[in-house]
């Protein structure tokens, strides 16, 4: 039986990784087999190509070069990750995935949106999120989360884009959340960690019943 397949997706600062970690351990507890990666990355050839992406080396090459590394990434995520967790029953969590090239490159980058579909067509196919949370926080406020959380570290590539970049991103965020609302849930990620962890969990049980899903005894997840 396949397994569910989750993404968090939104701005920097918004608290994805940590809301994919505590649902992915919540889960775990209930003996789900469950396998918590990341985008750009999740496998040898995509953390790779992860690295040449925020480092910003390939920044010049222009946002529709960046779609293509992001979209290479992901093919290797998938094929060495994501799939094979899936068809042996495990629930993948994921921070990020095809959303976030939606509205990084093709929202807030003018990356025709075309390209973008086509892409996403050849790369994903039908390996297509069951439920997507989109954590949302207002651009400026989500800007100083994400400087407190590197501290004394260097700001990635898009960290380093100015304050309109990501408002841009957090109206594509919104617009993606009202268009394809039986799979997106927003989410008000303003509110405390344990307020928005406890939204994340209703929604799951809602849609998926986690308590009457069967054991996994691989529950070895990264």
């Amino acid at each position: 039986m396949r397994g569910r397949f989750i993404t968090f997706e939104g701005g920097e600062g918004t608290g994805k990784s940590t809301h994919a970690a505590t649902l992915a351990a919540r889960l775990k507890a209930l003996g789900i087999g469950v396998h918590l990666t990341r985008e750009p990355g999740g496998s040898v050839g995509a953390e790779i190509i992860r690295h040449v992406l925020l480092s910003g080396v390939a920044k010049p090459l222009g946002p529709e070069a960046e779609a293509i590394l992001f979209a290479a990434a992901r093919d290797d995520h998938l094929n060495f990750a994501i799939r094979p967790a899936l068809k042996r029953g495990a629930w993948v969590v994921c921070d990020r995935f095809a959303d976030s090239t939606r509205v990084y490159q093709g929202v807030a980058g003018n990356v025709d949106l075309r390209t973008i579909a086509a892409l996403e067509r050849i790369v994903v196919g039908d390996t297509r999120p069951d439920l997507t949370f989109i954590l949302d926080v207002p651009a400026e406020q989500a800007m100083q989360r994400a400087a407190e959380r590197r501290g004394k570290g260097g700001a990635d590539r898009f960290e380093n884009e100015a304050l309109h970049f990501h408002e841009k991103l957090r109206d594509g965020f919104l617009m993606l959340a009202a268009s394809e609302a039986e799979r997106c849930v927003l989410i008000d990620a303003t509110a405390s960690k344990e307020d928005v962890a406890a939204q994340i969990w209703r929604a799951v049980e809602e849609r998926f019943h986690p308590a009457t899903a069967p054991v996994l005894l691989d529950n070895t997840g990264s």
